[in-house]
């Protein structure tokens, strides 16, 4: 590799990871579905076909927003994770809880990205799957760990899931290995828990009803974590 090529590709890595932080600032203004290549070349004082070297469409820019913000997000849980010991099952699950909501009170709008209304007009092609699927597999892991270590006792509230629903906890276990049916969606109903609690707070919809929110978050967390079976 010739030394002017790297330069150029220093260059272009440069000013793509300049276009991103842009366009990062501008979800906060103009929100998703108001995100503009054009607008974008404009801060950076580069003619608007130039930008279009580095991302053809609004499309694409969004596709490397939204895999940038599940990658940064998939970063905090498994380090939240690996944060506690191993065999400390419930206390990784909270650890992994705090990972989400901290991410998400720190990265408001890039949540939104994430998990608010979906970008009218935008579809994620499958080059998002692999980063959307990196939270998850540290709950899949917990899960089957927990399960393999036989400390899950999950208490007796409903009956067993619907053989209906075998074919999508077949599918859901790929992310929880030997976990049965109960337990997979236990985890996935808790898994949910989390992201609701964590979008209500985040979009308003606890103002004036919950002022502790760090302590009533973890509480709602320990119950749902003892729901899934980790005591």
């Amino acid at each position: 590799m010739t030394a002017s090529r790297t330069a150029r590709e220093r260059v272009r890595a440069e000013l793509t990871r300049e276009i991103t932080d842009i366009a990062r600032r501008h979800l906060a203004t103009e929100g998703a579905g108001g995100l503009s290549l054009r607008a974008v070349a404009r801060e950076m004082g580069m003619v608007s076909s130039a930008i279009y070297r580095y991302f053809p469409s609004r499309d694409d820019l969004l596709t490397t927003l939204i895999i940038d913000g599940y990658n940064a997000l998939g970063e905090a849980v498994e380090q939240a994770d690996a944060a506690r010991p191993r065999d400390d099952f419930a206390g990784r699950w909270l650890a992994i809880c705090h990972g989400v909501r901290d991410w998400a009170l720190a990265h408001p709008h890039e949540y939104a990205l994430l998990y608010g209304s979906p970008v009218p007009g935008y579809h994620a092609p499958q080059d998002t799957i692999a980063a959307r699927l990196r939270d998850v597999t540290v709950l899949g892991l917990l899960v089957s760990q927990a399960h393999d270590a036989g400390a899950m006792d999950p208490p007796a509230l409903v009956g067993p899931p619907p053989a209906s629903l075998r074919p999508d906890a077949d599918n859901l276990r790929t992310l929880m290995t030997g976990a049965p049916d109960e337990l997979v969606f236990r985890a996935i109903t808790a898994w949910t828990a989390l992201y609701g609690w964590v979008s209500f707070e985040l979009f308003g919809q606890m103002e004036n009803t919950i002022d502790e929110r760090r302590t009533a978050f973890e509480h709602a967390m320990r119950l749902v974590g003892a729901t899934m079976g980790l005591r």
